[in-house]
């Protein structure tokens, strides 16, 4: 077996404390005393750097630590966070999946009847869109995937040298995704620019946040008609959750949030997925080849991909009540911070977890979250990870890094803004 340890991308410079809580206050919030606080700020540049150096330390603090900078409680053992994204009798998502609080604040946008939504107002659009992204729904998009993987992989390798990120996985994304839903195939650049608005407001306030919203907010109204039943073409999943309205089981407006559910959930989140396999396997050149003497490997590959570098990077919870998790005492209306990274790279659970290895398995990580607010778009991204993949398994030879990846910063997503590959012909 081929097992191979990824050299990480960049180092933090930033030294986090540490310590025992007095009974001080930050920034509004009372500080508990018993647990370990933390001075890190996950929404930073040093902490996007190099995520998995500060997740190593909070693993290591303790199963529940406080970030003093958001009086906020965080946990990044694979235990703890499995039990928070589970639970959502204890822990739900109604108050909102991002830093704010939708008890105290109003959000931006109307709250997603799935990702910002527990039972049982959740499990009926939960019941339609399992059923608009059935199986056999969206093994009916494999041909279509497939065409166009193989015909952009044959267009990369011609060239030899691209960019991952833009060249590939964006590239493949905007070909197919649109299309499954039944979007205007020419608005691919402002769904990006709304996506990434709509990642970096789960976040602070902060300057990314500030800057995506400059570039995302006069596309608000564009994108919210991109969502209505006229703007989608028929046979896609954007015109099935409207048949849904037709039955009696929804209502007009149910669908179109829906939709935009759909859309939020399938685009953004799987370009970086399939941008970090291709650089694990750019730099693991052992997994490619074995990857290639085994091309039944793809769909593990790519699960075990998504357990070393999740897209979505951190998700938060809100307790509803009083609650006890591990050695702590959480006050209800509290905002509890899940590192899925973290999780999916503690060696409480995972053996050998800073190795890349398309042979674990890896199904069990907490990329696409756990329980009934799993993400719905798990199924499609898959799909089209499976198609990419296995086109380049059969037309590229080697895969190689040729200059250093660009990170790009977002509040909520691991993501890269460019990836320099080169390939050689199979």
């Amino acid at each position: 077996m081929v097992r191979t340890k990824v050299r990480p991308i960049g180092k933090a410079h930033a030294v986090d404390s540490v310590r025992r809580a007095a009974d001080t206050a930050s920034m509004g919030h009372a500080v508990p005393t018993g647990i370990p606080v933390l001075d890190v700020d996950p929404f930073s540049e040093d902490f996007q750097r190099d995520p998995d150096s500060f997740h190593e330390r909070i693993r290591d603090a303790g199963p529940v630590v406080f970030l003093e900078r958001y009086g906020v409680w965080a946990v990044g053992r694979y235990a703890e966070v499995h039990e928070v994204l589970r639970d959502h009798g204890r822990f739900g998502s109604a108050a909102g999946v991002g830093l704010a609080n939708f008890r105290r604040e109003e959000p931006w946008r109307p709250p997603s009847l799935l990702v910002e939504a527990d039972p049982p107002a959740h499990t009926r659009p939960r019941r339609i869109t399992a059923r608009v992204m059935s199986p056999r729904t969206l093994e009916g998009l494999r041909p279509e995937f497939e065409r166009q993987a193989d015909e952009l992989v044959g267009a990369v390798v011609a060239r030899g040298r691209f960019d991952g990120v833009a060249d590939l996985a964006r590239a493949y994304l905007l070909r197919v995704f649109p299309g499954a839903v039944g979007l205007d195939p020419g608005g691919g650049e402002k769904l990006l620019r709304y996506g990434d608005m709509a990642f970096n407001l789960f976040g602070p306030r902060n300057r990314l946040s500030q800057e995506a919203m400059a570039l995302g907010m006069p596309l608000h109204e564009w994108f919210t008609e991109q969502c209505q039943r006229g703007a989608l073409a028929p046979g896609g999943l954007g015109a099935a959750f409207y048949a849904a309205v037709d039955r009696g089981e929804a209502t007009e407006d149910e669908a179109g949030m829906l939709v935009r559910a759909v859309i939020s959930a399938g685009l953004d989140s799987t370009i970086e997925a399939i941008a970090w396999t291709l650089y694990l396997f750019a730099t693991c050149h052992g997994e490619w080849a074995a990857l290639r003497d085994d091309p039944a490997l793809v769909r593990p590959a790519f699960e075990e991909a998504l357990r070393y570098y999740p897209p979505i990077s951190l998700f938060f919870r809100t307790t509803t009540r009083e609650v006890r998790l591990a050695d702590a005492v959480i006050p209800a209306d509290e905002k509890v911070l899940c590192f899925l990274g973290a999780a999916n790279r503690d060696p409480r659970h995972w053996a050998a977890p800073d190795r890349f290895d398309i042979r674990r398995r890896a199904s069990a990580h907490l990329a696409f979250g756990t329980g009934i607010h799993a993400c719905v778009g798990a199924a499609i991204a898959r799909l089209e990870a499976e198609c990419l993949l296995s086109a380049l398994v059969r037309q590229v030879r080697s895969l190689e890094l040729v200059g250093p990846p660009r990170p790009r910063f977002n509040n909520h997503l691991r993501a890269l803004a460019t990836l320099p590959l080169q390939v050689q012909a199979a």
